[in-house]
């Protein structure tokens, strides 16, 4: 978590779409965000700029604290805080803000990056009659996960996923559900809503009001954008992204889903081509990835067209695969100057309960 420290303007793209000038111009002195980390927590988090302090609390583990700050010379945040958990952090000011945390999870132990957004109004109204495209990042069960949600005009919520790791825990990849209209309580702040799970777990949701958003659940953090009006891979998105990744290398399932491992996060520089050819290296300049990107709709593996595999094409979502010794599968899609990219890979041929390494990140050009 030591290399946190990259200027991300994450979900500035992803979910609030908006630029930063006009944010910057007219940022306030205090600002008030929501957040959610791959590790399932939920936090509000305020930031002073004319006192450099940080307020937070973590309404899934207790944690608690108003910590200073400071500016560095790269636009990040170095946080001093008493209890060891904000370390660092990046903000777009009243849009978006990423952090890098040691002590997250239910246990106060766990690392893990937070995404937050401003703080805005978002009731389950706001994402009706809309189909949305998701990733989940986690920390454990394979580490990625993607598919597609729906939310009809009286806020009744279907979704569907692909899980790669599926492949190797019980041969189940595909995943569905539903939720009723019924199973949302809304917040009373106006701020985000709480979908209240058949198991007794909730999942809270925040977001924008052009239909992007964030989901915090116990299983990791799911971003989730508007479907694309075309499936075809869109050249402007070419071009050198910067990013951030958390990665997962040897992870293998144990008893109670805990998942071991070697965690890790660092720098990457991603490379897309006009022909959609997509290169990830790390900071130390070793592949991490290469392949050409092909849209989910033209992938029969994952959506054909059948009950078999994805109930829906997810236009604006892309993925190539790598076979040999190792089988990898990478997942991309763009948003407003935004990469965000995943990773699953295990061995060959394929094995019940075999390592696996996963990685995920977001990155700006």
């Amino acid at each position: 978590m030591k290399h946190a420290k990259l200027a991300l303007m994450v979900v500035m793209c992803l979910l609030a779409g908006c630029s930063t000038t006009s944010k910057t111009t007219t940022q306030k002195t205090v600002r008030a965000y929501n957040g959610t980390a791959s590790v399932g927590d939920f936090l509000t988090i305020s930031i002073d700029s004319s006192t450099l302090m940080i307020t937070y609390k973590n309404y899934t583990n207790g944690e608690t604290g108003t910590v200073p700050y400071v500016v560095n010379s790269d636009g990040t945040y170095t946080i001093t805080d008493p209890n060891g958990n904000l370390l660092s952090a990046y903000e777009v000011p009243g849009t978006a803000l990423m952090v890098e945390a040691a002590n997250a999870g239910t246990l106060q132990n766990t690392k893990a990056l937070i995404t937050a957004v401003e703080s805005a109004p978002a009731s389950i109204n706001t994402f009706a009659g809309g189909n949305f495209n998701y990733i989940q990042f986690r920390t454990s069960t394979g580490g990625i996960e993607i598919g597609t949600v729906s939310v009809d005009s009286s806020g009744n919520i279907t979704h569907g996923g692909y899980w790669p790791f599926g492949v190797i825990s019980q041969g189940n990849m595909f995943n569905s559900g539903y939720f009723p209209a019924s199973s949302v309580t809304e917040d009373a702040s106006g701020n985000f809503f709480v979908i209240n799970e058949n198991d007794g777990s909730q999942d809270t949701v925040f977001g924008t009001q052009n239909g992007l958003f964030a989901v915090d659940t116990g299983a990791g953090a799911i971003l989730s954008q508007p479907k694309a009006s075309s499936k075809s891979f869109v050249a402007s998105n070419a071009g050198t992204y910067k990013a951030v990744y958390y990665e997962k290398s040897n992870a293998q399932m144990g008893q109670n889903n805990a998942e071991s491992g070697t965690p890790a996060e660092g720098q990457a520089t991603v490379t897309v081509g006009s022909g959609g050819t997509v290169t990830i290296t790390d900071s130390n300049n070793t592949q991490m990835a290469s392949g050409t990107l092909q849209a989910i709709a033209d992938t029969s593996y994952i959506y054909d067209g059948t009950q078999n595999t994805l109930s829906d094409p997810l236009y604006g979502m892309f993925t190539f695969r790598t076979s040999g010794s190792v089988q990898q599968d990478v997942f991309v899609t763009f948003e407003s100057g935004a990469i965000i990219f995943s990773s699953f890979q295990t061995a060959m041929p394929l094995q019940q309960n075999a390592p696996y390494t996963y990685f995920y990140g977001v990155g700006m050009k």
